[in-house]
């Protein structure tokens, strides 16, 4: 462990962004202040084991302990709770973390009095404190930025903001998973909920409350989902200077990595939003930050409509969805991947080195599948792609495919006995981990897509490269360059008479993990353009989804491997040609950077000036937005326990309808059209569902309404302005003699009102 002058300093810096905290968001800062902690007593909770992990890495993966500490906590509560064992209580997730963490620590005093990490006399436990510590500075920094900006637009309102409350809210109250859905009342959530249930425990775990976390919560994705390519891409640097280089260098690698996957746009920005008015392009002249994300299919407006997002949009606009909240388990993914990848060619160098490739020849194809069976690492890669599976099953599939690749190509490149059997037992434990770690999920889930068919509409090719041609070049030129230097390592091979190496075992270790990103995400991209996953938006919408959740990915891995690429060129290569390229892309990129302080300023305005600041409660819209609902709303969530249903006008996806459901967590009969019709693909039973809440509100036949009552099993009416604006012909009348009015509000003109439907 080493520790420098500049350790005082940024222990310093980390005591100013919490005082900064404090001025800023006043008594908002209470909870961001708490989460803060909390990250920090679970990372170093998790450390033991993420050092493991991450033992090669210069800052023992310390940004890493964090994610993986929630990831493995959050996770095992999970799977207990969905077996129906546990309840999700916060006593219950106290307890399994607790467990955990102590685990944890026994496993580092265990594994300590074996190997002697930390004996005085080695430095096998080496730690950058100083890089620790500056992890630990941006991350907080990044944390505040986020936590700041979010307090100037904090309303779960607008987009798909009241599914995402709506499903915290329901887990709050619900103590078994899945959660009883808001808007069916006859079923549970069938959609990917993983991202609000972290939510919902981490809330749980600090003691705070929803309508603040629901901000935190993205706000703390979004400073995690910085820092971690930082440490990748740091450590990738590194290891491609032989352990070391300019420090300096590799730091700002690092640092431009987090913000070309959390800051970044693309190039559509910079031609049409910044250039747009120099360009004099129509209808640009007022650029809306979302226009990056609607290009294709879009402008031209064609049938073929698609979305291509990306996190700073994401965390700009500040949906809470479980793909968004997944970019921190997907880095924490790429970050065991390379290390696992970096300690087998570490281990596989030893063996050569020594000389010992002979004995290494000999091992049995038994021994060898033994050995990879007993690999940590493959177990825990299979237990994480279980858990994408409840955040966001594209996810799954495109890393399962990334890791499967990244197994082939350490086959190809470490020439060991059993390699090919190696290679498939690690594929095969892959697959059953993820399917076993999955099972309680999939156990309560009904898939949403109808299978796949190959494309009718294609995007055209320069949309493709306004989009994407940036990182793509960067990637395409590391390539090119690593093609040149294998040609001329052949040739020397060939003239000295020396066995030459295939491409793959020929390439820098670093090169090598990052082409694989990079190649991959190029991947993503043109998979589109060929075929696409069935889904209700068949029409007009084919590829929509499909774009959409694997261009998310490819701009994450993009975002590591471009700026690798553009770093390491301008680095190595001497020829000044290459450099200029080099240096303008990197100009390019900082130019893509100009979208986030656009869209901050478009999505949340001023800033600079504290005075916008509205504080983090994601309910206090209600006040203002729905002022006749807001003191009924708060009167069920103070009076009303467990589950019960409480009718409300139904309305189609992204309306103002189902706010009392939405606001609540307490299910109603049937909610957002559209949504329910993704999950549950019955749009005839979900017609005639809407049908029957009319004719509850509406008819003069009371013994019809009754008899529509009890088959919802309905316990509470809610009247109030959607109701009353949804149906002109409400009948009050009937309904006031169902039962007991429970609640009255206020308004003098037309009072929300809660009838407790009478038992027969």
């Amino acid at each position: 462990m080493k520790i420098t002058k500049k350790t005082g300093f940024l222990l310093l810096c980390c005591a100013l962004v919490i005082f900064a905290s404090i001025f800023l968001m006043r008594s908002d800062s209470s909870v961001f202040i708490k989460w803060w902690l909390m990250s920090l007593i679970i990372g170093i909770g998790f450390f033991p084991l993420t050092a493991f992990l991450f033992s090669g890495f210069k800052d023992k993966g310390w940004i890493f302990s964090k994610i993986l500490g929630v990831a493995a906590a959050g996770f095992v509560s999970y799977i207990i709770i969905a077996v129906g064992i546990g309840k999700f209580t916060t006593v219950f997730i106290y307890a399994v973390t607790l467990i955990l963490i102590a685990f944890c620590w026994i496993f580092f005093y265990l594994k300590n009095k074996k190997t002697g990490l930390l004996n005085s006399s080695g430095d096998e436990f080496y730690i950058d404190m100083d890089l620790v510590l500056l992890e630990e500075f941006l991350f907080l920094l990044l944390f505040l930025m986020w936590s700041y900006f979010a307090g100037f637009n904090p309303a779960a309102y607008g987009t798909e903001k009241f599914m995402d409350y709506g499903f915290m809210a329901a887990m709050m109250r619900d103590g078994s998973l899945p959660a009883k859905d808001i808007w069916y009342s006859g079923g549970t959530i069938n959609y990917y909920y993983g991202g609000q249930y972290f939510a919902v425990f981490l809330t749980k775990l600090t003691g705070t409350r929803i309508n603040e976390t629901y901000n935190i919560m993205r706000t703390f994705v979004a400073a995690a989902a910085f820092v971690q390519p930082f440490s990748i891409v740091y450590q990738v640097m590194a290891d491609r200077n032989k352990g070391g280089g300019k420090k300096w260098l590799n730091i700002t690698a690092g640092i431009f990595s987090g913000a070309a996957v959390t800051l970044a746009g693309n190039m559509h920005y910079v031609l049409y939003g910044l250039f747009g008015n120099v360009f004099k392009l129509s209808g640009y002249e007022d650029y809306w930050f979302p226009s990056s994300t609607r290009y294709i299919g879009h402008n031209p407006e064609t049938l073929d409509q698609c979305i291509h997002e990306y996190p700073s949009y994401s965390f700009v606009l500040g949906d809470l969805h479980a793909h968004v909240v997944n970019i921190i388990f997907v880095l924490l993914f790429i970050g065991i991947i390379y290390s696992w990848f970096r300690k087998k060619e570490e281990q596989y160098l030893k063996v050569t080195a020594i000389g010992t490739a002979a004995e290494n020849s000999q091992r049995t194809i038994k021994e060898a599948a033994l050995k990879a069976a007993k690999d940590p690492y493959i177990w825990i890669l299979g237990v994480l792609l279980g858990m994408f599976q409840l955040n966001n099953y594209w996810d799954f599939v495109i890393y399962m495919t990334v890791v499967v690749i990244g197994v082939v190509l350490l086959a190809i490149r470490h020439k060991t006995a059993g390699r090919a059997v190696t290679a498939l037992v690690r594929i095969v434990i892959l697959a059953v981990s993820s399917a076993a770690a999955a099972a309680p999920f999939n156990a309560k889930f009904i898939t949403m897509i109808g299978g796949i068919n190959f494309v009718n509409e294609r995007s055209a090719l320069y949309q493709l490269i306004i989009l994407w041609g940036l990182p793509a070049a960067a990637v395409l030129m590391l390539f090119i360059y690593t093609i040149i230097r294998h040609a001329k390592n052949v040739k020397i091979s060939k003239e000295n008479n020396i066995q030459k190496k295939n491409y793959v075992a020929g390439r820098d270790f670093a090169d090598m993990f990052m082409l694989l990103m990079g190649i991959c995400a190029i991947g993503l991209v043109l998979v589109p353009e060929i075929i696409y996953a069935v889904d209700i938006y068949d029409d007009g919408m084919s590829r929509c989804n499909t774009m959409f959740k694997m261009t998310y990915q490819a701009y994450i891995m993009f975002g590591m491997s471009m700026i690798y690429s553009i770093f390491r060129i301008g680095a190595d290569v001497k020829k000044k040609c290459v450099k200029a390229i080099a240096g303008i892309l990197i100009v390019l990129f900082l130019l893509t950077c100009g979208y986030f302080p656009y869209a901050v300023n478009c999505w949340f305005g001023d800033v600079l000036n504290p005075d916008g600041y509205q504080g983090l409660d994601a309910t206090a819209f209600l006040e203002t937005t729905y002022p006749s609902d807001a003191e009924a709303i708060r009167w069920l969530n103070e009076n009303i326990e467990g589950n019960p249903v409480v009718l409300e006008a139904n309305g189609d996806s992204y309306s103002d309808a189902q706010v009392v459901s939405a606001m609540t967590g307490l299910p109603t009969v049937l909610g957002w059209y559209g949504h329910e019709w993704l999950w549950r693909n019955d749009p005839y039973d979900l017609a005639m569902i809407s049908e029957d809440i009319r004719t509850i509100y509406t008819s003069t036949d009371v013994e019809l309404v009754k008899e529509k009552i009890k088959q919802y099993q309905v316990e509470y009416i809610y009247v109030g302005s959607n109701e009353r604006e949804g149906y002109p012909l409400l009948n009050e009348e009937l309904l006031l003699s169902l039962g007991e009015v429970v609640f009255r509000g206020t308004e003098t003109d037309a009072p929300a009102y809660i009838i407790k439907v009478a038992a027969d």
